[in-house]
């Protein structure tokens, strides 16, 4: 690790940072105007030192990484144990062998996330600073982890397309192979932890995936945003009468259909349609196709705070549109992964949805993050997973 250099934070911050806040943003720092991403900094707020790494161009100027001295290897090690015990329910019945072994700032690693394949791990980071930290944490994952065969990572997700060519690297052992197969509460799935979506699966709603399979027996039920057939597979196994899983991506109507025979589910049950799901929504309900179950999971509508309004906009126009295609009594389920949109507001922009679709909505069951996905108690920036199950009415 280089030297270490000092910096000051604006006093105003000091609070926050007791709480646990592992973020100070540029403006708030002082002193850091040579300085290059990676580089170990101490940093003084009134009364309070915190060591972290500097990043030139984010607008996250610092990571906190801790407050009792630099981290060394002991102290990475420490802190993916830490992560690997709180993660042992999940392992504990052998049902499960897909998981977030490192939730960047939930598990006091900010910047990266590590996720567990099977025998494979996926380093992903968000910041170029981040780098320098990735050698110590592959140690410590092959240290407490014997049974890993590889140690990959995938480039950093970025607006600028020149900044990386989009290949994975291997930091260690062996390349895993393009069909690797995991469980998930049972459930096998097909994923590519090289080239997928995310690493290969959308972990954190695992366990909503589960709870929605008790509550699909003899239902229709559509899939929007279904990716690889997520909800599709649990809804299948719940004993849905009919699936509709929908999704514009390529190649996966195919890679859907190879986890239903992975797990033996009834194809006779399934379809998959390749288009855009605001389309096939809108077509559906001007067609008044309804369902008993409506599934709304799209990605992110907003990358910045600046995009915040815009996205409201999408997710009221989008569950307005899934609204008109659920059956009286039906259920909506609806999810964001939108950071910028907080439980309160996601709420707020249902009832606004169901307003204009004429529908009354009760909510029935609200979840977030999973166990692998833990959130500091002040960083509530971490939560950005809503998930929403409501009964539709018609008004009265």
């Amino acid at each position: 690790m280089s030297a270490i250099t000092e910096l000051t934070i604006e006093p105003s911050l000091r609070s926050r940072l007791q709480q646990g806040h592992p973020w100070v943003y540029r403006n708030h720092l002082i002193g850091g105007e040579r300085l290059r991403s990676g580089q170990w900094v101490r940093a003084r707020c009134g009364g309070l030192t915190v060591y972290g790494l500097y990043d030139e161009h984010s607008p996250i100027g610092l990571r906190v990484y801790s407050r009792n001295g630099m981290p060394d290897q002991s102290w990475f090690r420490e802190r993916v144990w830490e992560a690997w015990e709180l993660r042992a329910p999940l392992r504990a019945d052998g049902q499960t062998t897909a998981y977030r072994w490192i939730y960047g700032e939930g598990d006091n690693l900010p910047g990266l996330v590590v996720d567990r394949y099977g025998d494979y791990a996926v380093i992903q980071t968000y910041a170029d600073s981040v780098q320098t930290v990735i050698p110590a944490i592959t140690y410590a994952l092959r240290a407490i982890d014997p049974d890993l065969r590889g140690v990959i990572q995938r480039p950093r997700q970025t607006d600028d397309k020149d900044k990386d060519d989009g290949k994975p690297v291997l930091l260690w052992g062996e390349w895993p192979p393009r069909d690797l197969v995991v469980q998930e509460h049972g459930l096998f799935f097909q994923v590519d932890i090289l080239y997928g979506q995310k690493t290969g699966l959308f972990l954190d709603q695992r366990d909503n995936r589960r709870t929605l399979e008790g509550l699909v027996a003899g239902t229709r039920v559509l899939n929007c945003f279904a990716y690889t057939g997520g909800f599709s597979l649990y809804a299948l196994r719940g004993h849905a009468a009919e699936v509709v899983s929908c999704d514009i991506g390529r190649g996966l109507a195919e890679a859907t259909a190879t986890n239903i025979a992975l797990n033996g589910l009834p194809t006779e049950r399934h379809r998959f349609i390749t288009e855009d799901c605001f389309a096939v929504l809108d077509r559906f309900a001007r067609e008044n196709q309804l369902f008993d179950v409506v599934i709304l999971d799209p990605p992110s509508f907003a990358r910045t705070h600046t995009s915040q309004h815009a996205a409201m906009r999408a997710y009221v126009r989008l569950n307005t549109l899934g609204l008109r295609c659920v059956t009286p009594g039906g259920l909506l389920v609806s999810a964001s992964c939108t950071a910028q949109i907080g439980p309160e507001q996601f709420r707020s922009l249902l009832g606004e949805a169901a307003a204009q679709a004429h529908r009354r909505l009760q909510i029935i069951h609200e979840a977030g993050h999973p166990l692998d996905h833990p959130i500091p108690a002040g960083f509530p920036e971490g939560r950005y997973l809503k998930y929403i199950i409501a009964r539709v009415q018609t008004l009265v």
